[in-house]
């Protein structure tokens, strides 16, 4: 286990401390908090739970009201925190003595880190054998949701893609992209994408764009290049999912896939198809955009559409993976097993929030998050027995051919998971900014900088780690027999 301190230092808990004003603490964690109860009867005891869902919300509060019916003595204090400061939140959280009963894990630091750091509960005396028994096998490995060999969290949703290129019909529609039934053109490729963008934007008379999206985070730009690069055949993830794991490195500088899909989204804002807009606004107001039809497409995740169903609109279509070529060389990955939340190894009520966390975890739950359009359950019956009425949300369940299994270098080898990967500045979503407004103009120079500092931080990871006592090297992020095109077999050491 590493001994090392959390990625917050001493210096940035203060710093984090002070930005967040006079009541920083208290304040920071008080976040936005429901309960579905004011009054509890004698005896009972409340959970303290944090996430930041926003569109998932309408289920979360179902399964509260659902759960609490059940459980009467038990009430579920909900605090919803801002998705991109939650780990500074909780992090402060943990250490002012403020920790919420059950949380979402947070991306960083590291879920071995959060472990060694004594946040996180042993699950050991509930997820028996016979509890992790109810998921399908091969969910449950050290460097997902084990360490050690003991369990701290457990698997949630299904694999699918989770990222889509939307299309707005009408507008397909009104520039003619249609087919000869009148039904909408799906593009396939990049050329399609372009060509369709082109359509939208000259049809529209200056009234609608072909692309759009809400940039004002730093996030989601990089979805598009997540999207469009995955398709041409590169499978390397561009945030903390990890290297190409056939070289065991990032290759953003000398993958070609990753300059001509970044030039051609130069060429698209040159050529006006992009909404003027996009860099300033959120994401929230993108999707808002794109719903009263300002631009054809957006590109974001299977959480757009439960916002678009209360308004009642429905009129858009769905693809993923568009590539220079009819069919994707590359596909959505992700580990065996999964993660979302887990209780704290300071909570006063632990047999309680256990009950809360085993509520989630149950089929029925999944169930009601796949009839909420909220995504796949991790539980096939609960896929199979799910009423799905809604066509988009359909199309997306579909998709999942797209998401296969991929190495897991903490699989094969357990010491890899105290390999502690230290963020780079500037990275990929910095990179992409400075590219598309101008402040950088060597994308070559820039794609092998960022490539290189990527891999710098992963070897001196491995340094360091070594230094601990840890028997791993970068040998162990390569596996030469993955096929990015079929399901990979973690074997564990």
């Amino acid at each position: 286990m590493s001994k090392r301190t959390s990625s917050l230092s001493r210096r940035g808990f203060l710093a984090a401390t002070a930005a967040l004003g006079g009541t920083a603490l208290t304040t920071a964690l008080t976040g936005c908090s429901s309960s579905s109860s004011d009054s509890a009867p004698p005896g009972s005891k409340t959970i303290n739970h944090w996430d930041w869902y926003v569109s998932q919300e309408p289920w979360l509060k179902r399964e509260i009201e659902l759960f609490e019916k059940q459980h009467p003595k038990i009430k579920i204090k909900r605090t919803v925190q801002v998705s991109d400061k939650y780990p500074d939140l909780i992090n402060l959280a943990f250490h002012g003595g403020r920790a919420p009963d059950m949380l979402m894990i947070p991306p960083n630091p590291k879920f071995d880190d959060q472990v060694g750091q004594g946040w996180l509960r042993d699950l050991d005396p509930h997820a028996t054998a016979q509890w992790r028994g109810r998921f399908p096998d091969g969910n449950f490995f050290n460097g997902v949701n084990m360490v050690n060999g003991k369990v701290y969290s457990a698997p949630f949703g299904g694999a699918a893609p989770w990222l889509q290129l939307y299309i707005h019909n009408g507008l397909f529609k009104q520039a003619g992209i249609t087919n000869p039934d009148g039904t909408v053109k799906i593009p396939k490729t990049w050329d399609d994408v372009t060509a369709a963008a082109a359509a939208i934007t000259k049809k529209s008379g200056g009234k609608a764009y072909g692309l759009g999206f809400g940039n004002a985070q730093n996030a989601s730009l990089p979805w598009w290049v997540e999207l469009f690069v995955r398709g041409a055949g590169s499978p390397a993830g561009y945030g903390v999912d990890g290297p190409d794991y056939r070289v065991g490195k990032w290759t953003f500088g000398s993958d070609r896939n990753y300059a001509d899909f970044l030039g051609l989204l130069l060429e698209w804002k040159k050529k006006g198809y992009i909404y003027p807009s996009s860099m300033s606004m959120g994401d929230e107001q993108a999707r808002a955009f794109f719903e009263r039809g300002r631009f054809g497409m957006i590109v974001g995740g299977v959480w757009n559409q439960p916002t678009w169903t209360e308004h009642h609109f429905t009129d858009y279509s769905l693809t993923t993976l568009p590539s220079p070529t009819e069919t994707p060389k590359a596909f959505f990955y992700y580990p065996p097993g999964g993660r979302v939340w887990a209780l704290s190894q300071h909570s006063d009520v632990s047999d309680e929030a256990w009950e809360w966390f085993d509520w989630l975890h149950g089929p029925e739950a999944g169930q009601r998050w796949v009839e909420a359009g909220q995504g796949l359950s991790v539980f096939p019956e609960a896929n199979q027995n799910a009423k799905i009425t809604s066509k988009p949300f359909e199309a997306f369940v579909d998709t999942r051919k797209w998401a296969l299994p991929w190495p897991v270098p903490a699989i094969r080898n357990p010491d890899a998971s105290k390999v502690v990967v230290a963020a780079v500045k500037p990275d990929l979503p910095d990179v992409i900014t400075g590219l598309y407004t101008g402040q950088l103009g060597d994308m070559g120079n820039a794609l092998t900088e960022l490539e290189d500092r990527r891999n710098k931080a992963l070897a001196d990871g491995v340094k360091q780690a070594q230094s601990e006592g840890a028997k791993v090297s970068l040998d162990d992020w390569v596996f030469k027999d993955w096929d990015p095109t079929k399901p990979y077999q973690n074997k564990p050491a």
